[in-house]
């Protein structure tokens, strides 16, 4: 009994959080911070920022197989029409969480230290009022119990520590950031640009908000940074830290503190309950499969942080039964896995232009233009509810003639002229969260953990195709006084999740019967667990979304301090 209990002792820890990505990785840097000792729990195996970066760099000669992953290595993984030899380091075998598609639905997930913070796409737009009184407005889900003001100093805060390249751009839309300098886009973007000004009063093409390193500021030396190179090779891992991500700034942050327990290899089954009683309930700790062993191991803690990204937060909430929550952890609205969104990126556009043939593309930037959202603003103006944020970017590249052999074939491909300049638009659309749009346990169907399998049942509505098809109407337009030729405009009709940017299923509110958490990311019927990633989200905005999570994470996990040191949790 003795042996029992200390090993019990040694798996005590003031606070648990699940997840080492993004968000992870800010509650853990906070906590830390405050003098809690943290354990982070990651699915994965562990990646150390530097070490673990194998393709880092490399030229497309150093591959055996030039960026192709060859059929014999391609085996299970997940979403094989992306996988790269570059990232394939990354991938998932699909034999690791099997899910349910009711609907078809692409799950993209991140199963190693610092998750998807190593994947992301790193663009970092503010949200603004507009996007919180959104569903109050509209007249859909429900009102945040937030508003910009009680973000943007947090926002401030994650900013100067992640590091944020762009300019600020006064417009309501799109409240300002605290940048770097910005990375400068193309001539054919400018030129968009300044087409927009003179034919439109209410579309504004910036430059792209990112998390790179443009002039690495003393805090960012501390952290072990420096300035990006531009190489635009970021999803293999950055041994300079230019970009933000956990493994290059959080974590390794948060363990200087000397408070961090990192424990990769780590399935969350459950969390621990006690008490029945309905004001009187807490989590007291953890339930994990050890991913090597199979071994169930029990952590504890006062304090818990569920970040583990979207479905998984749900389905770890969802398989958290107790005789007091036999529907899983603070459902007793029976809401948990419902009105989940994603973004939608369905529509394409794409065209030619015959000028600036005086200029080419010289260098690479990691961000692109950036159009914020435009459509039903200020006012509802159109048969569709909220809008759409619209991607940029655009280049020059030269006309490969290889009709012909010997030395005409070579000196073609040596030297063979400029074409056209060319651009390149995509829409990223909120999706109105409806309830049927959910995720729930299988009864019946288990991973290889034991752990139920996630039914993922979500689709598009009719609110979706009138946006994706208002996008393409305005992208013709847009191309066509701008003067561009050869315009293609296209709906992708790709399924829903195809872009990551899933939310909602634990969202945040002011009622205990029509939302799981308050202001604060804080369970309402469970008061020591907060849930921080996208889960909480109540509607998707337009932007991409990490930045906001990362906001919320740091106001929340300071809350947490501040409750846990009042014998408030």
């Amino acid at each position: 009994m003795a042996n029992l209990v200390t090993s019990k002792k040694k798996r005590k820890y003031d606070a648990i959080v699940i997840g080492s990505g993004a968000t992870g990785g800010w509650a853990a840097k906070e906590l830390c911070d405050q003098g809690l000792k943290t354990l982070v729990l990651e699915r994965g195996r562990d990646v150390k920022h530097i070490r673990d970066y194998p393709t880092a760099s490399k030229a497309p000669w150093d591959f055996e197989y030039r960026g192709t992953v060859p059929l014999h290595l391609r085996g299970n993984h997940q979403n094989l029409r992306r996988l790269q030899e570059q990232t394939l380091h990354w991938a998932l075998d699909d034999n690791e969480q099997p899910f349910i598609q009711e609907k078809p639905f692409r799950w993209f997930r991140g199963y190693h230290v610092g998750g998807k913070s190593l994947l992301w796409a790193r663009q970092t737009q503010h949200w603004s009022d507009f996007d919180f009184e959104g569903p109050s407005r509209d007249g859909f889900a429900i009102d945040w119990p937030i508003r910009y003001k009680d973000l943007e100093p947090w926002y401030n805060h994650v900013e100067n520590f992640a590091g944020i390249a762009g300019n600020n751009d006064n417009l309501p839309e799109l409240p300002n950031s605290n940048c770097q300098p910005a990375f400068e886009i193309s001539c054919i973007e400018e030129y968009f640009k300044e087409s927009l000004k003179k034919n439109y009063g209410n579309r504004h093409l910036i430059n792209g908000r990112c998390a790179h390193l443009t002039d690495p500021q003393e805090i960012h030396a501390r952290q072990g940074r420096a300035k990006c190179m531009n190489q635009t090779m970021c999803n293999r891992g950055c041994v300079l830290g230019g970009y933000f991500s956990s493994n290059s700034s959080t974590l390794p942050w948060a363990e200087k503190t000397g408070n961090l327990t990192l424990r990769p290899h780590s399935v969350v089954h459950s969390i621990i309950i006690k008490g029945r009683n309905k004001h009187k309930s807490k989590a007291v700790g953890v339930r994990v499969i050890d991913g090597l062993t199979n071994e169930m191991v029990e952590y504890y803690a006062k304090l818990i942080f569920i970040n583990a990204s979207t479905l998984n937060s749900n389905a770890i909430l969802l398989n958290s039964k107790s005789d007091r929550f036999p529907n899983g952890l603070g459902n007793d609205n029976e809401l948990l896995g419902k009105y989940v969104s994603w973004h939608n990126y369905r529509g394409k556009a794409n065209a030619q232009f015959d000028g600036l043939k005086d200029k080419k593309t010289s260098g690479r930037a990691p961000s692109h233009g950036y159009i914020p959202r435009f459509r039903n603003v200020f006012s509802q103006e159109t048969d569709f509810l909220r809008g759409y944020a619209i991607g940029i970017g655009g280049g020059r590249g030269r006309k490969f003639e290889t009709e012909v052999l010997g030395d005409q074939l070579r000196e073609n491909l040596l030297h063979a002229p400029l074409g056209n300049w060319h651009i390149s638009s995509w829409m990223m659309g909120e999706v109105v969260p409806i309830e049927t749009n959910h995720v729930r346990l299988s009864p019946d169907k288990t991973d290889k953990y034991g752990i139920p399998q996630l039914i993922v049942s979500c689709d598009w509505t009719e609110n979706d195709d009138k946006m994706v098809q208002d996008y393409l109407d305005q992208s013709q337009e847009m191309f066509e006084k701008a003067g561009f030729t050869d315009i293609s405009v296209r709906d992708a009709h790709s399924p829903p999740g195809s872009d990551i940017h899933e939310v909602g299923g634990v969202r945040m509110g002011k009622d205990p019967g029509t939302s799981l958490l308050n202001s604060w990311n804080q369970m309402h019927l469970c008061k020591n667990v907060f849930v921080t990633d996208g889960a909480c989200m109540v509607s998707t905005g337009t932007q991409n979304p990490t930045l906001t999570f990362m906001t919320l994470t740091a106001r929340a996990a300071n809350y947490a301090v501040e409750q846990l040191k009042s014998k408030n949790l």
